[in-house]
């Protein structure tokens, strides 16, 4: 595994692993959401902030050609920054992302009721520092490398450790929780006849950075009607929760995307052992 983009001169070129699964000329949004925290983090206040919270408005196709970042901070405080950043593509913005970075400080005294969550964590540890294909979950089924699996009904999760975003270069953790944000689209709304939503943004919420190089999403919620999804899941580690992904998306039936079937073209391992 290599890394999604290359930079040269300012610019970034996608790798054939930043295509999306719904057209070769387009790049996938996890993609896309990890290069805009890229760029926004280049404006973190310092180690004792927190990403907080991360959204992202995908309403044009980021096109499979070089991209041009910009990015300003939108406000400057003690304990906030706001900064927003867009990938520009043939002189027009074709993604917009804001991030606010809240300073880390003692919780307040107090107990607050939380849900309880069962959160799927498997044996296997995908702990290389290059990245490595991800595992995915259905129901009460085992963890597995097939991209086949996750063809039912059932609530899913994915498990990843995101390989380098920008060749050379590590991935940090806040891109590495940006680009997994994004899979709350597969794993809210994928069912028995493939992944028919796109979804059009996404919202990361975050107490924490995560730990090590592995990071987790676990459905939470699927709402639909009139070709229109709400769905949210948890982002997680190894040793628990790190926050909220939300997304809205767009009924898109008549371009299902059947993931065994993309990962092959992808030249991706559907099992690996």
């Amino acid at each position: 595994m290599t890394a999604f983009f290359t930079r040269e001169d300012g610019r970034y070129t996608a790798t054939r692993m930043a295509v999306s699964a719904w057209s070769s000329s387009q790049l996938a949004g996890t993609a896309v959401c990890g290069l805009l925290a890229h760029e926004l983090e280049t404006h973190s206040p310092g180690p004792g902030f927190v990403p907080a919270r991360f959204t992202v408005d995908m309403f044009s196709p980021v096109l499979n050609e070089p991209i041009e970042l910009h990015s300003s901070i939108v406000r400057d405080g003690n304990r906030i920054r706001v900064v927003d950043a867009s990938i520009v593509q043939q002189d027009q913005v074709r993604a917009r992302a804001t991030v606010q970075f809240l300073i880390a400080a003692a919780e307040p005294p107090g107990e607050i009721w939380q849900p309880t969550q069962e959160l799927p964590v498997p044996d296997q540890r995908l702990d290389r520092p290059e990245g490595a294909p991800p595992l995915f979950k259905s129901g009460s089924a085992d963890w597995t490398h097939d991209f086949a699996s996750g063809v039912n009904p059932h609530r899913k999760a994915a498990w990843n450790n995101v390989p380098p975003l920008i060749a050379g270069e590590p991935i940090t953790p806040f891109e590495r929780a940006a680009f997994a944000a994004d899979t709350t689209n597969l794993v809210c709304n994928w069912g028995t006849a493939g992944v028919g939503y796109i979804n059009t943004d996404v919202t990361m919420t975050l107490s924490r950075l995560p730990e090590g190089p592995e990071i987790g999403v676990h459905a939470r919620d699927h709402v639909s009607a009139n070709g229109i999804a709400v769905s949210t899941a948890t982002l997680y580690d190894r040793t628990g929760a790190l926050g909220v992904c939300t997304i809205t998306a767009l009924s898109n039936a008549r371009r299902m995307v059947d993931m065994a079937a993309f990962a092959e073209a992808q030249s991706l391992p559907a099992v690996t052992r």
